[in-house]
């Protein structure tokens, strides 16, 4: 199981579904022919081969790519300005034109087609934690009920093909087969409670940082 939020094959992404077509050192500005070089590159991401497991089949008509495996079964039409085919037990990704579209469609593919592959083949979890007196999370069926502070207790349905489990009441991991509705998902529960920067209650990613504010003192 990946966390959501890494792709195999490639570092960790700070963004979701992207990734940075070159790194600097931070502090580091790029001159304007590093820059150029940059944005006329063939994507470092997008040239890269997409392997596919032996637990995983697909079927691949043009753009159009379906892909099925233990965990479920998924399938997208690419972007126009890319093309698809198949090498040696590998997925490869082709640019059609120079564009700027695309050459921000080429790296984007093949990150969703890898995304598609490990996600049939291995899933995606996101953990949460609930920080907070009274925090409890409880689940029944397809259903996910808060209790975040508020008057009354907070009722979500859990989407198709996302498995919601609860740890000691307040620890949340949130799974599945499709990395953008596992990551939406995620952030819905999160946002019934953003964790506050004062006190530091609310409803965090694991592992996530809250910038704490002071508290105003009294005179």
């Amino acid at each position: 199981m990946l966390q959501a939020g890494s792709q195999k094959g490639g570092p960790v992404s700070s963004r979701p579904g992207g990734r940075p077509l070159a790194r600097y050192t931070a502090g580091a500005r790029p001159g304007p022919r590093r820059r150029l070089q940059v944005l006329c590159g063939e994507s470092r991401i997008g040239k890269k081969p997409v392997p596919i497991p032996s637990s995983v089949s697909y079927t691949l008509e043009g753009n159009f790519l379906k892909v099925k495996g233990p965990k479920g079964e998924l399938e997208r039409t690419f972007s126009n300005h890319v093309g698809v085919t198949e090498q040696e037990g590998s997925l490869v990704f082709t640019r059609k034109d120079d564009s700027r579209k695309g050459k921000a469609m080429h790296g984007l593919a093949r990150a969703l087609c890898n995304n598609m592959v490990v996600g049939v083949s291995e899933g995606f979890e996101i953990k949460l934690q609930m920080i907070g007196v009274g925090y409890r999370a409880s689940t029944q069926g397809q259903t996910v009920t808060l209790n975040v502070g508020y008057c009354h207790p907070v009722v979500l349905d859990v989407p198709e093909g996302v498995k919601v489990q609860v740890e000691k009441n307040t620890n949340l991991t949130v799974s599945g087969y499709n990395k953008e509705i596992v990551g939406n998902f995620a952030a819905v529960m999160r946002s019934k409670r953003p964790p506050e920067p004062y006190k530091g209650k609310g409803i965090r990613y694991l592992g996530e940082e809250v910038r704490m504010k002071e508290g105003k003192k009294g005179k």
